[in-house]
C-alpha cells in the first residue's frame, strides 16, 4: 500500500484546534493497525520559535534531534506514542531560507525564482520526504493558519498541486470549521462555514470532510444544509463538539465515523475497529479519579497556559497513573515576595518551578523553592527551576551570599549557575542552544533512580546555563546530591535533597517525552510523593 496523504486545513477562524483533530485522527487510524505520523506546516516567516516570546506562540517543543518546533507537535507525540523530528515541522522561513540558498549556489541554473512552482516545489517536498521514507501508511499534514490569510496561500496552492501530482486516489482533504450557535437566535449557524468552504474551493482545494466545531450537537437538518451549500455528502459532515478533556477527542470522532469515512475513502486496508482499550482506561482516570492534589505551577508566563502545556499534560498523565486529579494553581513569579510567600502558596501540595529565560521573576522563583525546601513540600523545578534550587541552596544552606548565575548577575560571587563553555562564543539567539536528547548516569539509591528504574536515561534539553563544576563540591558537602551527571561532559543534570520528602531538580524537560501509554516517571514520582503526604497529613489529623 502506497503512503496516503490527509491535508487539514482551518476556516473561519484560528484555535480551533486542527492540532488536537489531526491527533485524534492519528490516533484512532494507529488504534487499527496503520503507521502514522503527523506534520505541521506553519506560514510564518520565523525559522523556528525558538526565538519567539511564549505569550506569541506558547510553548516550543523540542524534539530528539534538537528541532524546536511548534507545540502541535507535543499533541503529535502524546497521542500517537511517536517520536517526531524537525521533518515534521515545516515554516515559511526555513522554506524560503533553503529555497534563497539554493538560489546563491546556482541550483536553478538561473532561472527567476518565484513562489510558483519553486517555493511551492519545496513545500510539496517536504511533505512527500515523509511518505518516501517507507515508514508511514499515512502522513496527515497540518497547514497551519486559517484558509483566506496571504501568508497560507503558497502552502494551499502547494497541497492542490500535490493531490494533482500524486492523485486523488491517495489524498485527503478535511477542513475544519466552525458552526456558531447564537444564544439570542437559539439556533446555530452555516453561514461562516459555507463562506470558509467557498474560499478555500476559490483557492482550488476541494474538501472531502468537514469537521465542524460546535458548542451543541449538529441536528440532521443543520447537516444536511451544510452538506447541500458545501458540496459534500451528507455522512462526510462531522461534529466535533466541546469536550470536558481533549483526550475525549478520538473518542468523540470514533462516535462520529470520522475514522470510517478517511478509510472509505482512501481504501486503507486495516483492523475493523480500533483497538482502545488502555485510552479508555486512561480517558477514565483522568475523568474520574478518586484523590486530588493541588500543584502550584510557578512561572514568568501563567497568564497564557499554553506556554507550559507539556508540563500540564505530563501532570495530567502523572495523575492518571496515581487514580488522582491534579489541580493546577497557577502563581506569577514575580508577584512571590518573602513577605508573602505562606500566603501565595498555602494550602498546595506540591511545587513546580517552570522553565524560563531572563530575569523577570527569578527572585520569586528562587523564594518558592525556600518554601518548599523548609517546608518539606514536594518539589520539582525544571531547567531554569532547578538552576534557581541550586542557587537557593547555595545562598541559604551552604551560605554562599549573592550566589547566582551569570544570566542575572554577571559580577555575582558564587556564579553556580554559568553560560556553557560551547555557549559563551555563541551570537546568534536561533537554534544554537543545547538542544535535543542527551545521555544522563543516574546515582543509585536516589529518588530519580527510582523513578526512572534505569541507570542511564535519555532526555530533552533546551537551555545556554548549567550547574558550574567549580562548585560541586561544596554544594555537595551543604547536603545537595548531584543523582544525575552526562558522562559525556560530566554536567550535571539531576539534583536532590537527601532530608526531604521528594525534592528534584533536572536541567532538562521531562514534560516533553511524556505520553498517555507512557507517563513520564519523574512526574509520576513526584505527583505520588504529593499523594501520600497528602495522606500522612489526613492521618495525623
Amino acid at each position: 500500500m502506497s503512503t496516503k496523504y490527509i491535508i487539514v486545513t482551518g476556516g473561519v477562524t484560528s484555535s480551533l484546534g486542527k492540532g488536537i483533530i489531526c491527533a485524534s485522527l492519528g490516533k484512532l487510524l494507529e488504534a487499527r493497525g496503520l503507521s502514522v505520523t503527523i506534520q505541521k506546516l506553519d506560514p510564518y516567516i520565523n525559522v523556528d520559535p525558538g526565538t519567539m516570546n511564549p505569550y506569541e506562540h506558547g510553548e516550543v517543543f523540542v524534539t530528539d534531534d534538537g528541532a524546536e518546533t511548534d507545540l502541535d507537535l507535543g499533541h503529535y507525540e502524546r497521542f500517537l506514542g511517536i517520536t517526531t523530528s524537525q521533518e515534521n515541522n515545516v515554516t515559511t522561513g526555513r522554506i524560503y531560507y533553503d529555497v534563497i540558498t539554493k538560489e546563491r549556489q546556482g541550483a536553478y541554473l538561473g532561472k527567476t525564482v518565484q513562489v510558483i512552482p519553486h517555493i511551492t516545489d519545496e513545500i510539496k517536498s517536504r511533505v512527500l520526504s515523509l511518505g518516501e521514507s517507507g515508514k508511514y501508511d499515512v502522513v496527515i499534514v497540518e497547514v497551519g493558519g486559517t484558509v483566506g490569510d496571504i501568508e497560507g496561500l503558497p502552502y494551499i496552492e502547494a497541497m492542490r498541486q500535490l493531490r494533482f501530482d500524486i492523485g486523488k486516489k491517495n489524498t485527503l482533504s478535511i477542513h475544519l470549521t466552525l458552526v456558531p450557535y447564537l444564544k439570542a437566535a437559539g439556533e446555530l449557524k452555516t453561514k461562516p462555514t459555507q463562506h470558509s468552504v467557498k474560499t478555500i474551493y476559490e483557492i482550488g482545494l476541494q474538501p472531502d470532510i468537514l469537521v465542524c466545531r460546535a458548542e451543541v450537537p449538529l441536528e440532521s437538518g443543520i447537516r444536511t444544509k451544510i452538506a447541500q451549500f458545501c458540496n459534500v455528502e451528507v455522512e462526510d459532515v462531522i461534529a466535533s463538539i466541546d469536550a470536558e478533556s481533549i483526550y475525549e477527542v478520538p473518542l468523540l470522532m470514533l462516535d462520529e465515523g470520522l475514522d470510517k469515512r478517511v478509510i472509505e475513502k482512501l481504501s486503507l486496508k486495516c483492523k475493523d475497529e480500533p483497538v482502545l482499550d488502555k485510552w479508555n482506561s486512561f480517558v477514565k482516570a483522568v475523568k474520574y479519579p478518586r484523590k486530588k492534589i493541588k500543584v502550584g505551577l510557578i512561572g514568568k508566563y501563567v497568564e497564557h497556559h499554553d506556554a507550559y502545556i507539556s508540563i500540564v499534560e505530563s501532570l495530567i498523565h502523572a495523575g492518571a497513573m496515581n487514580d488522582t486529579k491534579v489541580e493546577i494553581s497557577w502563581i506569577q513569579s514575580d508577584e512571590i515576595t518573602p513577605e508573602n510567600v505562606d500566603k501565595k502558596l498555602a494550602g498546595l501540595n506540591a511545587v513546580l518551578v517552570a522553565p524560563g529565560f531572563g530575569h523577570r521573576g527569578i527572585q520569586g522563583k528562587i523564594t518558592s523553592v525556600k518554601f518548599a525546601r523548609e517546608n518539606k513540600i514536594p518539589f520539582l523545578g525544571i531547567c531554569l527551576g532547578m538552576q534557581c534550587s541550586v542557587i537557593e541552596f547555595a545562598r541559604n544552606v551552604c551560605g554562599m551570599a549573592g550566589a547566582n548565575s551569570t544570566e542575572f548577575d554577571p559580577e555575582t560571587p558564587f556564579p553556580v549557575i554559568d553560560i556553557m563553555e560551547d555557549q559563551k562564543e555563541n551570537l546568534e539567539t536561533g537554534g544554537t542552544m543545547r538542544l535535543g536528547l542527551y545521555d544522563c548516569a543516574i546515582k543509585k539509591g536516589t529518588k530519580a533512580r527510582k523513578a526512572y528504574g534505569e541507570d542511564l536515561i535519555h532526555e530533552r534539553h533546551r537551555h545556554r546555563f548549567e550547574l558550574n563544576n567549580k562548585y560541586r563540591e561544596e554544594l555537595e558537602k551543604g547536603g545537595l546530591v548531584m543523582s544525575g551527571v552526562n558522562p559525556e561532559r560530566d554536567l550535571v543534570e539531576i539534583v536532590e535533597i537527601k532530608d526531604h520528602p521528594w525534592f528534584v531538580g533536572v536541567q532538562f524537560h521531562p514534560e516533553l517525552k511524556s505520553k498517555v501509554i507512557a507517563p513520564q516517571p519523574l512526574f509520576v514520582d513526584f505527583v505520588k510523593a504529593a499523594v501520600e503526604l497528602v495522606g500522612e497529613k489526613s492521618q495525623k489529623l
